[in-house]
């Protein structure tokens, strides 16, 4: 990032701003009290508002959307047949946590299951906090200003009830700050569905228009094009959403789910759609080059919707994903460490087409395989070999096995930012959240679910490739999404929606009991029901 918009300015004090607006009701010396915080229309927009954008990123496990361990990223990735972290010899056991991820033998002890259910939920608190802010302090805000700031606000916590939605189905839905945790009620999943599309309904016109991707007065804030967005993904999966009893009766038709959209009646698939054609009003469209919305330098991507933003001098936000995938000596090639973890599913790589001389374009974009060279360089192992990685050898348990250390395709879809801080934790490539090659295939999936053709934005997705057409079928569709989307978090959401995610796939064998699906949401976390004596336990744990 080169340049720095006046409102981004403020942004490196968020952070010290949320410490001190958590602390503002104590009596301590030397602290400012609340009066003295909120004495001006732009005092409250970054304690009430800016503030809460810094829990879109993290730097602790089960925080941050994405780039963090333990946390929503993982928990929608390697669950998945998309990828998965093998333990190699004395590596990456860590208790069973990452063979439970994929075998889908957690349990509502998990830890990480209750500290992601904290994080997700500590947002949505921290936003009723920021309304009663922008309410008890109304005297300092124009009308517009007091409503515009209260609609991103409720934006903000909508994206945070999209994921407690879709990972946990049966939440509470707060608004009221002063709501005692014990006195919660729990509602049903179809609830927390419709309360999210209306909220995000109810907020959208109020506000900006502008790309948050992009550097300005809006970068990395939730705008309209990101709220449209989640509308669609929210229409594509109506059918998942509005299934409350998802483990004993067949699921609702999209196609007689109806919902009001700018003033008609649509089904949810005409819905997607419609939400899908407004980010074409917008101004979004494909990169040329698919990389170069994973650049170093991608806030002018004309694709990216949603990022977090990153620069390793301004913000605390990490990116691990690369840094674990990696091996060792890989990293230490490039002037970093690594942690030799995570790689792809021999049925990713297939799905790409390794192996054979019909390989997709976007495997050298995604993935490092075969012999690995850093400038024109071997990079070579302790035993004076070259390092190879071999995709096709992905197991879930390595240990002992001839390619231990160096078994499965390792992550590469982000440029390496050669001067990233802390072994490349703190790079500058924005992490892209939402991104619109997933809006037209979520358009080309909805229209195929409606009886229309999709063929259309399923080609736009493959011309950019470079790939020779293929027929917009519904099976084919979720096997580009896995080629244009892989390691941005998508595939649990997809696999549940392809009614797949609960059966047996490569490795994983179905669970006892696992046919009607229970594990398509994970289980209400031991931590949160002990404190709330409220909360059921979802069906099947």
């Amino acid at each position: 990032m080169k340049k720095i918009s006046p409102l981004l300015t403020l942004l490196p004090c968020l952070f010290t701003l949320i410490l001190l607006s958590s602390c503002l009701g104590e009596d301590s010396k030397g602290q400012l009290t609340e009066e003295q915080t909120f004495t001006s229309a732009q005092s409250i927009y970054v304690n009430a508002v800016s503030s809460l954008y810094s829990y879109i990123g993290g730097t602790s496990d089960s925080e941050g959307l994405q780039g963090t361990y333990r946390g929503v990223y993982d928990f929608n990735t390697f669950t998945t047949d998309e990828a998965m972290i093998p333990t190699r010899g004395g590596d990456w056991y860590d208790g069973g946590f990452w063979q439970n991820l994929y075998l889908h033998t957690w349990t509502p002890s998990d830890a990480s299951l209750n500290n992601t259910w904290n994080y997700l939920f500590k947002v949505v608190m921290l936003s009723n906090q920021s309304l009663d802010i922008i309410r008890n302090y109304s005297d300092l805000l124009t009308a517009s200003q007091q409503y515009t700031f209260s609609c991103e606000v409720r934006a903000v916590r909508a994206l945070f009830y999209f994921y407690l939605l879709d990972l946990f189905g049966r939440v509470p839905i707060v608004t009221d700050a002063n709501q005692q945790v014990g006195n919660v009620k729990q509602s049903n999943r179809s609830q927390v569905f419709n309360f999210v599309v209306s909220e995000l309904q109810e907020v959208t016109p109020y506000l900006s228009p502008d790309h948050s991707n992009l550097i300005g007065n809006h970068y990395g804030r939730i705008t309209q094009p990101v709220a449209y967005f989640l509308l669609a993904k929210l229409m594509l999966n109506a059918e998942v959403y509005s299934h409350d009893d998802w483990t004993s009766t067949p699921k609702p038709d999209g196609a007689d789910l109806m919902f009001n959209v700018f003033g008609k009646r649509m089904n949810a698939w005409e819905a997607c759609v419609a939400y899908c054609q407004e980010l074409d009003v917008l101004g979004y469209e494909l990169e040329n080059n698919y990389a170069n919305n994973f650049a170093v330098q991608n806030e002018g991507s004309k694709e990216n919707i949603f990022t977090i933003p990153m620069d390793k001098t301004l913000y605390p936000n990490i990116f691990k994903n690369l840094f674990r995938s990696r091996h060792y000596q890989h990293g230490s090639a490039l002037g970093f460490d690594a942690e030799n973890g995570s790689c792809a599913t021999v049925s990713t790589c297939l799905t790409f087409g390794y192996g054979t001389d019909d390989v997709d374009t976007r495997w050298h974009s995604n993935f490092y395989a075969d012999k690995i060279y850093v400038d024109g360089q071997p990079v070579m192992l302790e035993d004076g070999t070259q390092l190879e990685y071999q995709p096709l050898d992905a197991q879930l348990v390595l240990t002992g096995t001839p390619h231990e250390k160096t078994a499965g395709a390792r992550m590469s879809k982000y440029e390496i930012d050669r001067k990233a801080y802390s072994d490349g934790l703190l790079q500058n490539n924005d992490i892209v959240l939402f991104r619109y090659a997933d809006v037209l295939l979520m358009q080309a999936e909805a229209e195929i679910r409606n009886g229309n053709s999709g063929q259309n934005e399923l080609d736009q997705i493959r011309q950019r490739a470079h790939m020779s057409p293929i027929n917009a079928t519904l099976d084919n569709i979720l096997d580009e999404r896995l080629r244009e989307l892989v390691w941005e978090g998508w595939r649990r959401n997809d696999l549940i929606r392809f009614q797949m995610f609960h059966k047996a796939y490569e490795q994983r064998p179905q669970l006892p009991g696992e046919q009607n699906a229970y594990t398509s949401v994970f289980p209400i976390p031991t931590g949160a029901m002990s404190l709330n004596k409220n909360l059921t336990q979802n069906p099947g744990y």
